[in-house]
Protein backbone atom coordinates (compact mmCIF):
# COMPACT_ATOMS: atom_id res chain seq x y z
CA UNK A 1 0.00 0.00 0.00
CA UNK A 2 2.94 2.47 0.79
CA UNK A 3 3.84 2.36 -3.27
CA UNK A 4 0.50 3.38 -3.95
CA UNK A 5 0.88 6.04 -6.16
CA UNK A 6 -2.59 7.95 -4.94
CA UNK A 7 -1.02 7.48 -1.21
CA UNK A 8 -0.79 10.86 -0.37
CA UNK A 9 -4.04 12.12 -1.65
CA UNK A 10 -5.88 8.95 0.05
CA UNK A 11 -4.30 9.81 3.30
CA UNK A 12 -5.50 12.93 2.78
CA UNK A 13 -9.43 11.91 1.56
CA UNK A 14 -8.73 9.82 5.15
CA UNK A 15 -8.28 12.75 7.24
CA UNK A 16 -10.82 15.22 5.42
CA UNK A 17 -13.39 12.16 6.24
CA UNK A 18 -13.17 11.36 9.86
CA UNK A 19 -13.29 15.21 10.40
CA UNK A 20 -16.12 15.22 9.05
CA UNK A 21 -19.58 15.62 11.23
CA UNK A 22 -20.83 12.19 9.89
CA UNK A 23 -16.80 10.65 11.04
CA UNK A 24 -16.89 12.51 14.03
CA UNK A 25 -20.72 11.10 14.85
CA UNK A 26 -19.27 6.96 13.92
CA UNK A 27 -16.38 7.93 16.18
CA UNK A 28 -18.49 8.75 19.15
CA UNK A 29 -20.79 6.46 18.79
CA UNK A 30 -18.25 3.81 17.81
CA UNK A 31 -17.32 4.39 21.41
CA UNK A 32 -20.20 4.65 23.19
CA UNK A 33 -21.09 0.86 22.08
CA UNK A 34 -17.48 -0.24 22.92
CA UNK A 35 -17.72 1.24 26.75
CA UNK A 36 -20.87 -0.56 26.80
CA UNK A 37 -20.18 -3.84 25.69
CA UNK A 38 -17.02 -3.35 28.43
CA UNK A 39 -19.75 -2.53 30.85
CA UNK A 40 -22.56 -4.81 29.84
CA UNK A 41 -22.16 -8.07 32.60
CA UNK A 42 -22.67 -5.40 35.25
CA UNK A 43 -24.88 -3.14 33.80
CA UNK A 44 -27.14 -5.86 32.59
CA UNK A 45 -26.65 -8.58 35.01
CA UNK A 46 -24.75 -11.52 33.60
CA UNK A 47 -21.70 -11.00 35.65
CA UNK A 48 -22.39 -14.98 36.28
CA UNK A 49 -21.09 -15.67 32.81
CA UNK A 50 -17.57 -15.33 33.82
CA UNK A 51 -16.09 -16.35 30.48
CA UNK A 52 -18.37 -13.84 28.55
CA UNK A 53 -17.97 -11.34 30.83
CA UNK A 54 -14.37 -11.25 30.19
CA UNK A 55 -14.46 -11.33 26.78
CA UNK A 56 -17.05 -8.42 26.70
CA UNK A 57 -14.70 -6.47 29.21
CA UNK A 58 -11.76 -7.12 26.83
CA UNK A 59 -13.28 -6.89 23.50
CA UNK A 60 -15.23 -3.53 24.49
CA UNK A 61 -12.14 -2.35 25.59
CA UNK A 62 -10.53 -2.80 22.46
CA UNK A 63 -13.35 -1.75 20.12
CA UNK A 64 -12.81 1.55 22.14
CA UNK A 65 -9.08 2.41 22.04
CA UNK A 66 -9.68 1.07 18.04
CA UNK A 67 -12.27 3.47 16.94
CA UNK A 68 -11.23 6.74 19.21
CA UNK A 69 -7.77 5.93 17.43
CA UNK A 70 -9.63 6.10 13.91
CA UNK A 71 -6.59 8.24 12.92
CA UNK A 72 -5.99 10.41 9.88
CA UNK A 73 -3.91 7.81 8.00
CA UNK A 74 -5.44 5.85 5.38
CA UNK A 75 -4.12 2.43 6.19
CA UNK A 76 -4.70 2.48 9.93
CA UNK A 77 -8.02 3.44 9.59
CA UNK A 78 -8.82 1.17 7.09
CA UNK A 79 -7.34 -1.55 9.32
CA UNK A 80 -8.67 -0.48 12.06
CA UNK A 81 -11.83 -0.44 10.76
CA UNK A 82 -11.89 -3.71 9.59
CA UNK A 83 -10.58 -5.01 12.76
CA UNK A 84 -13.65 -3.67 14.85
CA UNK A 85 -16.39 -4.92 12.67
CA UNK A 86 -14.62 -8.50 13.26
CA UNK A 87 -14.93 -7.60 17.09
CA UNK A 88 -18.54 -6.65 16.55
CA UNK A 89 -19.06 -10.53 14.43
CA UNK A 90 -17.54 -11.84 17.63
CA UNK A 91 -19.60 -10.09 19.84
CA UNK A 92 -22.92 -11.42 18.27
CA UNK A 93 -21.37 -15.02 18.34
CA UNK A 94 -20.00 -15.03 21.52
CA UNK A 95 -22.68 -15.64 23.79
CA UNK A 96 -23.19 -19.17 22.33
CA UNK A 97 -18.91 -19.61 21.72
CA UNK A 98 -17.81 -18.43 24.92
CA UNK A 99 -20.90 -20.02 27.12
CA UNK A 100 -21.26 -23.20 25.14
CA UNK A 101 -24.74 -22.86 25.31
CA UNK A 102 -24.92 -22.33 28.49
CA UNK A 103 -26.60 -18.60 28.00
CA UNK A 104 -29.86 -16.64 28.90
CA UNK A 105 -32.08 -14.52 27.30
CA UNK A 106 -30.50 -10.79 28.02
CA UNK A 107 -26.84 -12.36 27.07
CA UNK A 108 -27.67 -13.23 23.75
CA UNK A 109 -30.09 -10.22 22.92
CA UNK A 110 -27.18 -7.76 24.66
CA UNK A 111 -24.54 -9.19 22.19
CA UNK A 112 -26.51 -9.65 19.75
CA UNK A 113 -27.58 -6.05 19.28
CA UNK A 114 -24.60 -4.31 20.60
CA UNK A 115 -22.34 -6.48 18.19
CA UNK A 116 -24.90 -5.70 15.00
CA UNK A 117 -23.99 -1.83 16.18
CA UNK A 118 -20.33 -1.90 16.29
CA UNK A 119 -20.06 -4.14 12.75
CA UNK A 120 -22.18 -1.36 11.06
CA UNK A 121 -20.79 1.28 12.64
CA UNK A 122 -17.40 -0.15 11.39
CA UNK A 123 -18.41 -0.95 8.39
CA UNK A 124 -19.35 2.65 8.33
CA UNK A 125 -15.91 3.49 9.08
CA UNK A 126 -14.47 1.73 6.68
CA UNK A 127 -17.10 2.60 3.63
CA UNK A 128 -16.61 6.54 4.63
CA UNK A 129 -12.91 5.89 3.90
CA UNK A 130 -12.82 3.09 1.12
CA UNK A 131 -15.36 5.69 -1.19
CA UNK A 132 -12.75 8.26 -1.07
CA UNK A 133 -10.33 5.95 -2.04
CA UNK A 134 -11.92 4.41 -4.73
CA UNK A 135 -12.98 7.84 -6.26
CA UNK A 136 -9.18 8.92 -6.05
CA UNK A 137 -8.08 6.08 -7.96
CA UNK A 138 -10.92 6.36 -10.72
CA UNK A 139 -10.02 10.19 -10.79
CA UNK A 140 -6.22 8.76 -11.39
CA UNK A 141 -7.51 7.20 -14.23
Amino acid sequence: MEHHPDILEMREHAERATSTTAGQGTEALAICAGLFLAISPWVVGFSGFTGLAISNLVLGIAYTVLMAGYGPAWGRTHARAWACAVIGVWTIIAPWAVNGGAHIRRTILTNVITGGVMTLLALAAVGMVFAGASGVARRRH
